[in-house]
């Protein structure tokens, strides 16, 4: 019986050759070539390599693509890239160690050690009175965030340097010992289930929350949480979204980027005016009702009952729970959305429990709108990054969380006093608002001065603040909005001393006895 002949492989398919000796399948040779600098040696004269891989080197160092204190590939390494013996490489490193461009540093390796230096970017800091306009654009927060200042005394900024640092490299390697590789991989856009459960319990804990682990939706901080259910509102043929005044101009400014007309609504001492919500037509309203800002005040009982009326005859209420947590002088305030969880989208984050750079938040969305927000999630970006997220969950359910506020609130009562008491003692005339919770205090100021100028002489004395009247869609009595959190009580003594200097010096006409506090 005869032997059916082999077909031959397919070399397009597999790539392997047969050796003629023995026809066994081999694996082709590797192209030469680095991704260091993307050298190519078929570029060398011949017999020239060591010298043309000197000239290679020199070159980068001189135009800076490899920089004082870079490290030159191993020479085994890189000879075995470039397909050429080891003595090649060293023999080019050599050259260099000799003009003085590189060094051997043992275990670190070969490091640059002298190149030309940079040219000189040129570095203009703008005038204090060109950062702080009437109108700001949408890049302003970022100017004045790079602005350089002595004391900032910017809101919205917690105390970094009190970051668990310890706690977090604790929680970490839990979360990395008990990892598996799967959970490496692309997870839900939703968020890491562990996490989702842990906000769950903390919202359950401290903010009478009852909520499924499945309806948390993770988020970049509450920005993004705001622009995720901006495009779900759109589609179902919400164009405006009411917003207190004064109010956040970070949030208008965030809101009117996704197409929403941001009309405005009078806050007073009791918080937000419902009447004057439910006369302007709007569909859906914004608002901060734990700690206003930047007044501060609570939205009290008989408006939260108005608030509720109002919903539940056709409105949706987005409530921002800004600064629930730190709390000094007054009871917990209840979460609008443990009162509505039909009619209330409710965003938070531990931007100011931890760290803004952490970029993690969360969103409940009535039912009707969470397949909408979780497609915009997925299209924004597939997800937060899941190793934060577990080991936040693991801070969470640990306790590390809880003590960490705990850690914080005693540290802001006491900024806060200084603050309150520099207030006092260099502003006469000035009233405080919003002093019995969060991380800042609105100031009003005597006299009809604007407030940016203000701003603008106390940053050019080295203070930075940040004007009321930026926060305000309507004529507003002028002020400024100070944070304390991050600030010893030296330096906002100091700072609040700058500013009480700015007005003395001719900006305030009017000065009162004294300090008043509002109701």
């Amino acid at each position: 019986m005869s032997r059916a002949k082999a077909t031959p492989p397919d070399r397009s398919i597999t790539g392997l050759r047969a050796t003629p000796a023995t026809g066994a399948a081999t694996a082709p040779p590797l192209t030469a070539g680095s991704d260091f600098l993307h050298l190519d040696i078929a570029d060398a004269p011949a017999g020239g390599r060591a010298a043309w891989l000197a000239d290679q080197l020199r070159a980068a160092i001189a135009d800076g693509r490899i920089t004082a204190g870079g490290r030159l590939p191993a020479t085994r390494v890189l000879a075995g890239d470039l397909g050429v013996s080891r003595g090649v490489v060293t023999e080019a490193y050599q050259r260099l160690v000799e003009e003085g461009r590189v060094a051997g540093r043992g275990r670190a390796g070969t490091v640059v050690v002298a190149a030309p230096p940079a040219p000189p970017r040129p570095q203009v800091a703008p005038a204090p009175a060109t950062l702080f306009p009437t109108s700001p654009g949408s890049d302003i927060f970022d100017a004045v965030r790079t602005a350089p200042a002595r004391i900032d005394l910017t809101p919205g900024v917690p105390d970094l340097a009190a970051f668990p640092r310890a706690e977090w490299l604790r929680a970490e390697r839990t979360v990395l010992r008990h990892l598996a590789a799967a959970d490496f991989g692309y997870g839900d856009p939703r968020g890491a289930p562990a996490l989702r459960r842990a906000v769950a319990a903390w919202l359950a804990r401290n903010r009478g929350i009852a909520v499924d682990p499945a309806d948390v939706l993770v988020t970049a901080g509450v920005s993004q949480a705001l622009g995720l259910l901006a495009q779900a509102l759109r589609t179902d043929g919400i164009d405006r979204i009411a917003v207190e005044e004064p109010g956040s101009l970070g949030v208008r400014q965030h809101l009117n980027n996704w197409g929403m007309d941001t009309p405005p609504v009078t806050v007073d001492a009791a918080g937000l005016r419902v009447d004057e919500l439910a006369v302007g037509g709007a569909g859906a309203v914004m608002l901060t009702p734990a700690h206003q800002f930047p007044t501060g005040v609570v939205l009290d009982g008989d408006r939260r009952r108005q608030l509720v009326g109002w919903a539940r005859a056709g409105g949706l209420v987005v409530e921002d729970d800004y600064d629930a947590e730190h709390r000094y002088d007054r009871p917990p305030v209840p979460a609008l959305r443990a009162l509505l969880p039909d009619h209330v989208c409710y965003a938070g984050s531990v931007s100011k429990l931890l760290a803004p750079a952490l970029r993690v938040g969360w969103l409940l969305v009535p039912n009707r709108y969470r397949d909408a927000v979780v497609a915009a999630k997925r299209n924004a970006d597939l997800g937060n990054s899941v190793l934060p997220q577990l080991v936040l969950a693991e801070l969470m359910t640990s306790g590390a969380l809880e003590r960490q506020l705990r850690l914080l609130r005693r540290r802001h009562v006491r900024r806060r006093d200084a603050m309150v008491a520099a207030v006092s003692s260099d502003l006469p005339g000035a009233t405080v608002h919003g002093a019995a919770a969060g991380l800042h205090l609105m100031v009003t100021l005597p006299g009809d001065v604007p407030d940016t100028e203000v701003a603008a002489a106390a940053l050019a004395r080295g203070v930075k603040v940040q004007p009321l009247s930026w926060h305000c869609q309507r004529p507003h009595r002028p002020g400024l909005v100070l944070g304390y959190a991050a600030n010893t009580a030296t330096d906002i003594e100091e700072g609040v001393a700058t500013i009480g200097a700015v007005l003395r010096r001719g900006c305030m006409s009017d000065r009162g006895p004294g300090v008043a506090a509002a109701p």
